[in-house]
């Protein structure tokens, strides 16, 4: 019996700022694709800036997907995007287009290129009231350390100030008496077609970038951006509004800190994810790594890459 061929996919990760969005128009255009957001924040409708959503002039020239499908106030999880992610790719493969996921956020990523299975665990509003008190009163800190002492997996890819997750994580605990890295089994295999790039550069060269993108961010209306979501009634609670550029600007809006401690907060935090974000995908024997440091070498990486896709997938770009 012949098993039926795997469904295609690239995927395309490294951290914030490396240049993820310019390589995956480029490999996408040439090579007839739709990308999928892989990335957390960009699901929130009217936050744009701070997410580094593609532009409409960028979306005009590839399909993308995943990208506003929710309001801020919305429940989003991993287990919901591996769901549309997976049927996206499915469906992009059928319309004889290759799909690329593009993005940063690990753990949805790897949902989908290694089909983690979720378990289903109940839920428990009071339990997750006092969880939520206990945060609070005694801060995110303390919270994430409960956590560190009984499931040190989860913890270290959980950032304290993910509240939301580091709470349902002590809630499946409570319940059921089993660690949340437990649930999550992972395919030793992935079930696609699959080629992973990464993307990597010197890491004061990424600094710098990261700092100036920021730069960017706030003269292109970050600022604004939060203001007009506190005003619509998107409070600072939110799992959307814990997000890179939104949490640290909105303590700026009301008052408590000064722009520039704002502006210094987001560079340092995001500087921090980036290494996280590289630890995860570091970890990941499937990816090939590109090393984007010096711009004069892109192009010569760039041409390498189309390469490796048309070689693995049998396509030739379109020029």
């Amino acid at each position: 019996m012949t098993l039926p061929p795997k469904e295609k996919l690239v995927v395309i990760v490294g951290p914030t700022a490396v240049g993820k969005t310019e390589l995956s128009l480029e490999l996408a255009e040439q090579f007839d694709g739709e990308i999928i957001s892989g990335d957390s924040m960009q699901v929130y409708r009217g936050m744009d800036i701070g997410t580094a959503k593609a532009t409409p002039e960028e979306r005009a020239r590839v399909p993308h997907h995943l990208i506003d499908i929710i309001d801020p106030d919305e429940e989003y999880s991993v287990a919901l995007f591996q769901e549309a992610a997976t049927r996206l790719i499915t469906e992009i493969n059928a319309r004889g287009k290759l799909p690329f996921i593009v993005g940063g956020t690990g753990l949805y990523i790897e949902s989908v290129t290694h089909r983690f299975r979720f378990a289903q665990a109940e839920q428990d509003p009071e339990l997750r009231s006092r969880l939520q008190r206990l945060a609070e009163t005694e801060g995110v800190e303390a919270l994430h350390r409960r956590l560190a002492a009984i499931d040190p997996l989860t913890a270290e890819r959980l950032h304290p100030n993910d509240v939301k997750r580091v709470i349902r994580a002590l809630e499946i605990y409570e319940l059921t008496g089993t660690k949340m890295s437990d649930f999550q089994h992972r395919a030793e295999h992935s079930p696609y077609d699959l080629l992973m790039i990464g993307l990597t550069m010197d890491r004061q060269v990424l600094y710098e970038r990261i700092n100036q993108r920021v730069d960017k961010m706030l003269e292109a209306g970050l600022v604004e951006e939060v203001r007009r979501l506190l005003d619509q009634g998107y409070g600072s609670a939110l799992t959307s509004m814990q997000g890179l550029g939104y949490k640290e600007l909105i303590p700026y809006l009301y008052g408590e800190i000064t722009l520039e401690k704002a502006v210094n907060d987001i560079k340092q935090r995001t500087r921090h994810f980036a290494k996280r974000q590289l630890s995860w995908f570091r970890r990941m024997s499937e990816v090939q790594w590109f090393d984007l440091t010096d711009p004069a070498e892109r192009p010569k990486i760039v041409q390498t890459i189309k390469q490796i896709l048309a070689g693995k997938f049998h396509r030739l770009p379109n020029i």
